[in-house]
């Protein structure tokens, strides 16, 4: 008896011996895995890549007005940027300055050498302190990447439909179309997307986009592949990305890039897809999601480029965090939510 009671010990040992050095071996990759990813000073994540900036920061324009017509601010000195466009911007990773287009001049210029890109919002106005402003931004981008600096534009609806009047140097360039209120497909008249807006776009969001309504469109104005082309310095410009065809099935350019400067324009509205709700007409599916995502990651990406690195100290006085958004649903038009600037 005693001798199976000693044999069952026996056993016993050999089974949780053998059970121990199993546990080892499956920790034992573990602890090598960790050493592998342990850095020289104890961190166990690799440096971010030092050519970029991590930190961006996007300056948007103000457009005249409270963006409600009256019915949130009637100051005549009053500015705006609708919320979604700072939404926008910080789903990819940066922060913003608000640049007030009727501020002095020399603070302008000032919060341009502070942010890592700019952002023209859509709108209406087209004339007066606001154009002159737009303009010289404008201007102020195209020296900063002249002189080395990579420093990204992006222009949504009337900003697109102000560069092709800077560009052009014709305040008629752009041509009466039927795009209020209604969301669209893109066409592609391109076949590589290497290099483009669309690059890391996936092949699958491609596809739907050119198939299925996701980019949201609100407009008057436009330009025509075919104006586009006559006209010698925007086709010297801008290469056509994308096409659509308004409510009367006359096509008009959706999307441009620069062939030299990181500058990429829209007549659609990339940020409305998340971020407002005022219309029923704004596509809201996960794959229209996708699109304003993927739209916000590259223009970020493109402003993690730059070689502005601004004082972090300097910064804070002048971040959006300074103001504070005004529901604007109540107001009955535009926007949901909208900062203004008196």
């Amino acid at each position: 008896m005693a001798s199976i009671v000693e044999l069952l010990l026996l056993l016993l040992l050999v089974f949780a011996v053998w059970i121990g050095s199993l546990k080892a071996q499956s920790l034992a990759p573990l602890v090598a895995d960790d050493a592998i990813f342990r850095s020289s000073d104890g961190s166990s994540c690799p440096s971010p890549d030092p050519s970029l900036y991590h930190r961006p920061v996007i300056g948007i324009l103000t457009h005249p007005g409270d963006g409600a017509n009256g019915r949130l601010s009637n100051a005549t000195n009053a500015s705006n940027i609708p919320a979604s466009y700072v939404k926008f911007v910080e789903s990819a990773g940066a922060r913003v300055i608000p640049i007030i287009y009727n501020e002095p001049e020399d603070l302008i210029i000032q919060k341009l050498k502070l942010v890592n890109g700019v952002l023209f919002t859509g709108g209406w106005v087209k004339t007066g302190l606001y154009y002159d402003v737009a303009n010289k931004i404008f201007e102020i981008v195209l020296a900063k990447n002249d002189a080395g600096d990579h420093f990204p534009l992006f222009a949504i609806c009337l900003g697109f439909e102000l560069l092709s009047m800077f560009i052009s140097q014709n305040p008629d360039i752009c041509e009466r179309f039927y795009g209020e209120d209604r969301a669209s497909t893109l066409q592609f008249g391109i076949s590589e997307t290497s290099g483009t807006l669309f690059e890391r776009f996936p092949p699958d969001l491609l596809t739907k986009m050119s198939s299925e309504c996701l980019a949201m469109q609100n407009h008057m104005f436009g330009i025509s592949p075919k104006r586009l082309r006559e006209n010698r310095a925007l086709s010297n410009f801008f290469k056509i990305l994308t096409t659509t065809a308004d409510a009367n099935n006359d096509d008009y350019i959706s999307t441009a890039q620069a062939y030299n400067y990181p500058v990429t324009a829209f007549q659609w509205h990339p940020e409305k897809n998340a971020f407002e709700w005022g219309t029923d007409k704004i596509p809201h599916t996960e794959d229209a999601v996708r699109v304003t995502q993927h739209t916000a990651n590259y223009f970020i990406s493109e402003a993690r480029k730059s070689s502005t690195r601004p004082d972090p100290v300097k910064l804070l006085s002048h971040l959006i965090y300074n103001y504070k958004p005004t529901y604007g649903g109540y107001a009955g038009k535009g926007y949901d939510e909208v900062y203004i600037f008196t």
